[in-house]
Formats: C-alpha cells, structure tokens, sequence
C-alpha cells in the first residue's frame, strides 16, 4: 500500500489551502495511506479527517531544530514511498531530503530542490493568467488527467456542529476583523462604520483568535444597540468554520478565515486593502465577492504579504472603501 506525506508546516491560512492536495490525492489514489506534516498549533485543523491516517506535528517554537530532528527521525521510520513539500523553505526541504521516501517533489524555488527526485516549476503567475494557490499547489501532483484542482475542504463533526447550534437560531453574519498585517486589516473604524448601517435583524458575531479580543471589544462597544457576540477565542478552528457555513454572509481580511469560508463552501465577502486577488489566494465559495478600492492606487500592491503600517501613510487602499460596496453583497428583501 502507497505511503505519501505532505509537508506544510507553515501558518494556517496556507495549510487550509493545502487541503486541496488531499482531496486531489484521495481520488487519485484512493487506497494509498496519506499523512500530513504541520507546526504545533494547526493539527486540530484535521480532527476526525476522513481522507488522514495520522498527523504529523513540528514543535516549532520551542527547540525548533532539536524537534525538527525528531520529526525527520519519526518520518524516516514511517517509510514513505512519496513525500510531497508544499513550501519552499529550506527547513521543509531538508526534511524531505532526509526523509529516506522513494520519490521527493516540491517546488524548485526550495533551497533543497536540487536533491528532490521530481522540481517542480513554481509559477506564481502564467502570463495573463493568474493560478490561484491551490492550482500552484496541484502541480505537485503532476496528475496527467484532464482534471481541476479541488478546492480546499475542512470536515466539522457533528460534536462541531452541536458546539455552535445554539447561535444559529437567528439570521446573523460573521466579522473576522483582525489580520496579522496591518495593511491587510480593514480598519477599526470602517468595520464599525460598516455595522453600523448593517441590517439589526442580524445578529453579528465576531470571530477570531484569543489575540483579538481587544480588538473585538472596541468593534462591540461601538454596536451597543446592535445584537453583537464576541466569539473571538472561544470556538475551535472547526467549529468557527461550521459557523461560517451557516452565516448569511461573512466578511473578511484577505486572511485565514477567507480560506475557512471557501472550505467550507461559505457565503464570503473577501476585503482587500493592500493586497490584490491576482496573487492567488482569493476565495474559492460558490456565493463569493471581493470588495477593493474602485480606482487603481499607484502604490497598490505594496508588498505581497502586507506591512506593518502604509509606507505612503495614507491607506487609502482601505479608507476609501465604501460601506455600499460591503452591503451590495448582503441578500436583498
């Protein structure tokens, strides 16, 4: 029986989207044992996966390179026949060199890529066409057939579901506010703006990490007269996704939670400020809008990850955002 391993062990907007690959590799090879490799903190991402054997986990930010050893040790005794490097960092890389698999394959902009068995070109755009993430990631495969790349897909359970039922009684909509990037967070200021004229018959939660209660509470404060529940540190990975599912509509940064919402298939209104769709990693839900500034900006994009602070200290990526277009894509009575 095939023993395959992807690696992706960087944050988790990036390992959601590398769930496509499962789903592609399932139906490639359906009776293959297939594994995962993730950093400390994302494995829950996999409870209960129906496609997983076991998840493999890097203890990254304690002993980084003494757990990196471990888990180099822990994959060699697994004896893959393929392992499959999502990243193109050197650690990851060597990992697979010194994995013992059969047959290596990952990108070749990987520092190790010399040493894989199969480089595989990392296109991040093709001509006019830009690939979103999970067809740069489908390459990989090197399926010969003509077939698309799967979108990402989570599986809440049904304790997942049970967990969040009780906030489901009531039409409402999800608010993931926070990014990790300042340029790439639609300000505090225009999230309550926005709520403000958004319907009262809808009730607001507001999702996130425990790292962005404050933020939530300024967001809440605001909307006193407006049904709003902070759930920000207090659903897991898979039960906010199961929420988002249920949502009318849920906005959000060009972030991890947009990646949530295409794995689940949910409505999702995706805000980009310094950041543009063409880079690849846009939302993938049937009921799908990008909201962005109207006009072209001379210094937009500034940076493919976003910065800190605007280098022109202006943002008018994200101030001159209206709230119109964010309503437009709410459902009209």
């Amino acid at each position: 029986m095939q023993k395959i391993l992807v690696i992706q062990t960087a944050f988790i907007g990036d390992v959601v989207l590398a769930t496509g690959l499962l789903e592609d590799m399932h139906l490639q090879y359906p009776n293959a044992v297939i594994d995962i490799l993730v950093r400390k903190g994302n494995e829950s991402l996999f409870n209960a996966h129906p496609f997983l054997h076991e998840v493999l986990i890097w203890q990254k930010k304690e002993d980084k390179y003494s757990n990196l050893w471990n888990v180099i040790c822990q994959i060699r005794q697994n004896k893959y026949d393929q392992v499959i490097n999502v990243q193109r960092f050197a650690a990851t890389g060597l990992i697979t060199v010194l994995s013992g698999a059969k047959e290596t394959i990952g990108f070749d902009k990987n520092p190790f890529s010399l040493f894989f068995t199969k480089r595989i070109k990392h296109i991040f755009s093709k001509g006019d066409l830009a690939l979103h993430e999970v067809e740069r990631n489908f390459q990989l495969l090197e399926i010969k057939e003509d077939v698309k790349a799967s979108n990402p897909k989570l599986y809440p359970s049904l304790i997942d579901q049970a967990a969040i039922a009780a906030y489901t009684n009531e039409p409402f909509v999800c608010i993931a506010p926070a990014s990790v990037w300042f340029t790439k967070q639609f300000p505090v200021s225009k999230w309550i703006s926005f709520l403000q004229v958004l319907p009262k018959k809808y009730t607001i939660y507001l999702l996130g990490a425990p790292s962005d209660n404050a933020l939530c509470k300024e967001i809440a404060n605001a909307l006193s007269d407006h049904p709003c529940i902070i759930l920000a540190g207090k659903l897991t990975f898979l039960e906010s996704a199961a929420l988002m599912e249920k949502a009318v509509m849920n906005f959000v940064n060009d972030s991890a939670p947009m990646h949530f919402a295409s794995a689940v298939n949910a409505p999702v209104t995706a805000i980009y400020c310094s950041t543009i769709p063409a880079f690849g990693y846009g939302p993938l839900s049937s009921n799908s809008h990008i909201v962005e500034i109207k006009e072209p900006l001379s210094c937009r994009p500034c940076g493919i990850h976003g910065k800190k602070a605007c280098p022109e200290t202006h943002f008018n990526c994200a101030m001159k955002i209206t709230n119109d277009q964010l309503l437009a894509s709410m459902p009209h009575d």
